[in-house]
């Protein structure tokens, strides 16, 4: 049985690709920074190890013994307020990874890296393609041009494949995180929502199409020592979510600007090309916004 490991598998994304993993016949094992209360669908054995732990990460590669690797384990909310922290764990954690994975006498098949849309910064318009050099706008898109910078020093050595995901979102997202907000207070009846800049749109998807993505390009020997967006190929506006999300729900709601959470660095317009991406591994399984909208609003 192939045997892969995702670390950061307690988060959003990697409990949703741990399942799609488990489904289509890979042994999953999970690294987590702390133990978790419930168990994670789709894990077969899981390992506790903080990134910033170089020897620990060594002893937890060499026990796992993966056929294929995700690094999902990232801070990566923009706003995160320790940016020391940020840094220690996306970039100093990629680094240590990445080294004990070189250490292994059996190299893993294939280790996809998740970077972000972030590294292409703002205010570049039209579609946004793999050969735009890196601008990032906040601290967040540096410290993931770091990380694929940290992945090209080990490209000879170690078959890895890079990702820049777009904007996505479901059910069990963080309410740090823009739609999940939005919905925490249609379903709390509240009156008014408190949000930031107003004037943005983003190239939303669902994770349910990320992580298939992600367990295709695993199984893709042609993705090795490739970069991919993964995204939807369309911005849509914060304000075609609002309208949205009222159309399905019955409560009504205001919205008011909250000068605290206005962030001078935001990028404004973010819209992916996924030409690459599908090169590799054939169309998306892209699912349109107001059914996942509608999904979380009944989960």
């Amino acid at each position: 049985m192939t045997r892969t490991l995702i670390t950061g598998v307690g988060g959003f994304t990697g409990r949703y690709l741990a399942k799609r993993l488990a489904d289509s016949g890979h042994q999953v094992s999970g690294l987590l920074r702390d133990p978790v209360d419930s168990s994670i669908e789709g894990v077969a054995d899981s390992y506790i190890c903080d990134l910033d732990d170089a020897e620990g990460l060594r002893a937890v590669i060499e026990a796992a013994q993966p056929d294929h690797v995700v690094h999902l384990a990232a801070i990566a909310f923009v706003a995160h307020a320790d940016i020391g922290e940020m840094y220690r764990a996306n970039v100093i954690g990629m680094r240590n990874l990445l080294g004990a994975l070189e250490a292994m006498k059996r190299k893993p098949q294939s280790i996809l890296v998740a970077s972000s849309a972030n590294i292409y910064g703002n205010g570049r318009a039209g579609i946004l393609d793999e050969a735009m050099s890196p601008a990032p706008a906040n601290d967040y898109g540096l410290t993931k041009v770091a990380s694929e910078l940290i992945c090209n020093l080990f490209a000879s050595r170690l078959p890895i494949i890079v990702t820049r995901p777009f904007n996505y979102t479901g059910h069990g997202q963080s309410i740090n995180f823009l739609i999940p907000k939005i919905i925490d207070h249609v379903r709390r009846g509240a009156p008014v929502i408190e949000l930031g800049n107003l004037d943005v749109a983003r190239d939303f998807s669902d994770v349910r199409m990320v992580v298939d993505a992600y367990a295709r390009l695993l199984a893709a020997p042609a993705a090795i020592g490739g970069t991919f967006n993964v995204c939807s190929g369309e911005a849509i506006s914060l304000q075609h979510v609002l309208d949205t999300v009222r159309a399905l729900s019955p409560h009504e709601f205001g919205v008011r600007v909250n000068p605290a959470f206005v962030r001078a660095d935001e990028v404004k317009t973010l819209c992916g090309s996924a030409a690459r991406i599908e090169s590799v591994i054939g169309p998306l399984s892209r699912i349109p916004l107001d059914e996942t909208l509608s999904w979380m609003l009944r989960a």
